[in-house]
């Protein structure tokens, strides 16, 4: 899959006419869209709580206090308040959690201090059925994250991405993707909540995020860093990340709106969202085709709205709101 993912950064300079902002825009859309429900089930408390406790008013309260610190941060601070707003919303959050008894230190005590993965720990399978459908996934994922790297760069800089940032942020997906096989890592993928952190800070330095990336190797490092991360009560996540979605979805306005809204361009993002967003709903929708296509198109609305809007594009005829006038005229 990774290979698969390296081959379509090197040709998506070739591919890139293919991908303008009315799909670019509708791929980030719905990855906002798509976002929502996690959030809410994080303010909840997290969708493995027990029924009787998820929903409580206690996590509410400390989801939408949360929630109010960090837009007070935002809009009314200044420099560092302002740049830290989500981590000192998860702070407050944090803190008012542990005095309601909601924060639960057994991890930490059970993660040893020191863990260097170990490589071919679980051997290497290439079982031919799995190798189509990773590869179909490795490519509707690189459609994906041109959504992603476009949102970051709308978001963070106010301009579209270039062919060499598209490029290599696929290839770089795939390489680690490949180098994480052999370390029993999982497949990785550009994670869209970040995306909402980017356009909400305008922070977009690639030392900022090589520190963040250094602090992320420390966490695996060291399971007792990762431990402590994990302490951090779920309806406090989606306290603080309910807003960063919210800015993903804006930017992929912001982006579809570059484009004239003709009826053509209307109906690619009103189909595209319509059956990407019902079909992952009602999942159960696709209950009587094969599993290989309930995994691929059931668990994803960007999978099914990505397709549709490249799919559209290419197939509609082109026409702008003038062409259009001309047309009902006659």
């Amino acid at each position: 899959g990774g290979v698969v993912a390296i081959f379509v950064g090197i040709f998506l300079k070739h591919l890139r006419k293919y991908f303008p902002p009315i799909v670019a825009g509708t791929v980030v859309l719905t990855i906002g869209l798509s976002l929502y429900t996690i959030a809410i089930k994080y303010m909840a408390g997290g969708a493995n709580l027990p029924k009787e406790e998820f929903g409580s008013l206690k996590h509410w309260g400390v989801a939408v206090l949360t929630l109010v610190v960090v837009l007070i941060c935002n809009q009314f601070g200044k420099g560092y308040v302002k740049l830290a707003s989500i981590l000192i919303g998860i702070g407050v959050g944090y803190a008012v959690a542990f005095m309601l008894g909601m924060v639960n230190f057994a991890s930490i005590g059970q993660a040893g201090w020191f863990s260097v993965p170990k490589p071919m720990h679980f051997g290497l399978e290439f079982p031919i059925n799995a190798i189509i459908s990773m590869s179909i996934i490795y490519i509707v994922n690189s459609v994906q994250a041109v959504g992603d790297i476009s949102a970051t760069t709308v978001g963070g800089m106010g301009r579209e991405a270039t062919d060499e940032e598209l490029s290599g942020g696929i290839m770089g997906n795939g390489l680690a993707s490949v180098i994480a096989s052999f370390f029993g890592g999982l497949p990785t993928a550009t994670y869209s909540q970040n995306v909402g952190i980017v356009a909400m800070t305008k922070v977009v330095s690639r030392y900022i995020l090589g520190l963040a990336a250094v602090v992320i190797l420390l966490a695996g490092f060291v399971p007792k860093i990762g431990a402590i991360m994990t302490t951090i009560p779920q309806s406090v996540l989606g306290g603080a990340t309910i807003t960063v979605f919210g800015m993903i979805t804006m930017t992929g306005i912001r982006l579809i709106i570059q484009d004239e809204l003709s009826n053509r361009n209307v109906t690619i993002v009103g189909l595209s969202l319509a059956l990407g967003m019902g079909i992952s709903l009602v999942p159960e929708s696709l209950s009587h085709f094969p599993e290989s296509i309930r995994i691929i198109f059931g668990s994803s609305a960007v999978v099914i709205s990505s397709l549709l809007a490249f799919s559209l594009n290419i197939i509609l005829p082109k026409a702008t709101i003038v062409d259009e006038e001309k047309e009902r005229k006659k």
